[in-house]
């Protein structure tokens, strides 16, 4: 983990599926749509970046102990156990969220990993994908990302900008379902019942009740499709 917290927690999403692929072995390994769902769960519920590379490591170290191996590993859900375990043993030993290490006062923001026309242009291209899908409904949050991408110094304050962004995703998002047809929304939760069958018993009520949420949010916005502004997808 780096000193300043920056670089690792908005690379949150990238060194978990990198850190998996890499106790899986297979590089070429891509995750799925659940997968994304759960990384995302744990980044917004706090879980620190350490506990998910700990809990993946300790998830294989058992699965490679077992004498019979016979089934792959195929899914990131298969550690959730796991990480929640390191994330409460981090949490017992007063090691604070990733969020408090990367957003909450005191962070070092001077050693952001982004530069103004980075972030710049990463929001004039979330703009451009919500203008091309057509739909008029979506232009007031371009309005707000052109704006945004108007002003000077967006990389001295990466929080703040975070936060702007992330009010302007839920309110894509709500736009976007009001729009979602009725059998839409039922293909999409029969797909996440799919994929989740095998692993609800690795999982509490809670962090199932969160992966829902994720999965569904993250299928809605691919189904349009819509871009994810947070700086998590830069």
């Amino acid at each position: 983990m780096s000193e300043s917290g920056w670089p690792n927690y908005f690379n949150y999403f990238t060194e978990v599926e990198e850190h998996f692929q890499k106790a899986r072995g297979t590089s070429l390994f891509l995750l799925s749509p659940l997968d994304w769902a759960l990384i995302e769960s744990w980044k917004n519920s706090g879980v620190p970046l350490e506990a998910v590379l700990r809990g993946i490591d300790a998830a294989f170290e058992k699965w490679r102990a077992k004498r019979s191996r016979a089934q792959l590993v195929n899914s990131l859900a298969f550690c959730a156990q796991p990480v929640m375990v390191e994330a409460q043993r981090m949490a017992d030993a007063g090691v604070g969220s990733q969020a408090d290490v990367g957003l909450q006062a005191g962070a070092k923001k001077e050693s952001s990993p982004f530069a103004d026309a980075e972030l710049r242009g990463f929001v004039e291209r979330n703009a451009t994908a919500i203008r091309a899908t057509g739909i008029g409904e979506f232009e007031p949050v371009a309005a707000a990302l052109d704006q945004i991408a108007s002003e000077d110094g967006l990389a001295g304050d990466p929080e703040r900008l975070e936060q702007r962004l992330s009010v302007l995703e839920q309110k894509l998002i709500a736009l976007a379902r009001g729009r979602q047809t009725d059998d839409e929304a039922l293909a999409i939760q029969r797909q996440l019942d799919s994929q989740l069958a095998p692993y609800r018993s690795r999982m509490t009520a809670p962090q199932i009740a969160m992966l829902q949420v994720q999965f569904l949010e993250r299928a809605l916005l691919e189904s349009v499709p819509l871009p994810r502004l947070s700086l998590f997808y830069l």
